[in-house]
């Protein structure tokens, strides 16, 4: 079958990469890709790129499929689900990956999503919904002065404060409120208490018909610094297994949290993502996402089995029932290093040449995802975005996937960069108590 990937970040290459390699797929296209994904030879020709398709531009979406006959369409990024790119899919007669615009609201909407959780008795943080200041202001007293407070809407995974006192919290509300830093996004805020305990991302896949498959649970690190300092980034790194996570609580989250959400949104056709914090109460839900994690993707495909693909199509089209066997997992741990642009995630430069990607990939065990490069006419890639490149490694265990992932990141060079050095180090370190 024909695949076409939505979106140009470095899911998008995992998504790919893995893509390829299934049997079944015989041609992978990518709109708009990147440079890694249009030169990666782990793919069966260089992947179809189409730069000028842009992941918001649904009708020229719905044109590349249409005029490719592709048979899949997989969404890689939110807004486009959230702007209803799967039902323009469907309505054309397209096999997608990805929820309708109503069931994306999971993601779109923080309030939307606490609503859910209400009528289902999901687990999760006792929280406000606010337009007002002063009444925002009084909630985060109610809570201690300790409070998350979160644009409603999308804001590209920088509109939560985690804040430890008042001063801190009134001015997250305020940038929201009143300066309007995250635009139509912060227009309404959710405030909630602050939940305390490990933070993982559980994944499962569903097919519209009551049929749900869980996938391996992840550890993302958000913040920029070592010893999780700084502020919030789009993901600096991640690993996979959980050792927190133990089987019985993963299935008591798959019955608990995304059974009953998925029952609600139906027909929910793709996967839902719910960010959880492992409490002394019990597992709570942080947030719900409609799509795979970036980087979370990353390390969650390189241990999927080869029949991604058969796995996709089959949540796209109704059959999981039949298919679900493709969504297990193979022994061993993988982990991933996100290298970034010198200033991420605030004002960087970008055109910088990569040295060292030859030798990276030459490294056993080791995989590098591109999210923000380009090509020189030359042959030659530069950096183009924030985060620049995954650099993932997979192992026995996860000391051995991180050493691997490491010795990849200690071989590529570009002026400015710089990356995390202890992604994975506390499960480790953890493993070897």
């Amino acid at each position: 079958m024909k695949v076409l990937v939505i979106g140009g970040g470095g899911r998008e290459h995992a998504l790919c990469w893995r893509l390829a390699q299934d049997p079944t797929v015989t041609r992978v296209l990518a709109a708009p890709g990147n440079a890694g994904i249009a030169g990666t030879r782990d793919l069966p020709g260089p992947a179809e790129c189409f730069p000028r398709v842009q992941a918001e531009d649904l009708d020229a979406i719905v044109d590349l499929a249409e005029r490719e006959d592709v048979d899949l369409t997989v969404v890689g990024p939110e807004a486009p689900l959230v702007a209803g790119l799967a039902d323009r899919l469907r309505k054309a007669g397209r096999n997608v990956f990805g929820p309708s615009a109503a069931a994306a609201r999971i993601e779109g909407s923080k309030a939307f999503a606490k609503e859910v959780m209400a009528r289902r008795g999901v687990p999760t943080a006792r929280s406000g919904v606010f337009d007002d200041v002063a009444k925002a202001t009084a909630f985060v007293d109610d809570l201690g002065g300790v409070a998350v407070v979160k644009a409603d809407g999308l804001a590209s995974g920088k509109g939560v404060t985690v804040a430890g006192d008042p001063a801190t919290a009134v001015a997250a509300i305020d940038a929201c409120l009143m300066d309007g830093a995250f635009g139509d996004a912060g227009r309404t805020i959710v405030v909630e208490e602050l939940l305390e305990g490990p933070e993982v991302s559980v994944f499962a896949v569903t097919d519209g018909r009551g049929n749900s498959a869980l996938l391996d649970a992840v550890q993302d690190h958000k913040r920029i610094g070592d010893g999780d300092t700084g502020p919030n980034t789009g993901g600096m790194g991640a690993y996979t297994p959980v050792p927190s996570l133990d089987r019985e609580t993963a299935t008591h989250i798959l019955d608990t949290v995304i059974a009953p959400v998925v029952d609600e949104l139906r027909p929910y056709r793709g996967v839902l993502f719910a960010g959880m914090m492992l409490t002394a109460d019990g597992p709570k839900v942080l947030e719900f996402n409609c799509r795979f994690g970036d980087p979370e993707t990353q390390v969650l495909l390189p241990r999927m089995p080869y029949g991604f693909g058969t796995l996709l199509h089959a949540c796209a089209t109704g059959r999981l029932a039949y298919e679900a066997a493709h969504a297990g997992f193979d022994d061993g741990a993988a982990v991933t290093v996100v290298i970034a642009s010198g200033g991420y995630p605030g004002a960087y430069r970008t055109g910088f040449p990569i040295h060292g990607l030859d030798d990276a990939e030459a490294i056993e065990g080791v995989t590098v995802f591109h999210a923000g490069t380009a090509r020189e006419d030359e042959g030659r890639f530069v950096t183009a975005g924030g985060r620049v490149l995954s650099v993932t490694g997979v192992g026995a265990d996860l000391a051995e996937a991180r050493a691997r992932a490491y010795e990849g990141v200690g071989v590529i060079h570009f002026d400015g960069a710089h990356h995390r050095t202890d992604i994975a180090a506390h499960a480790v370190e953890g493993a070897r108590a």
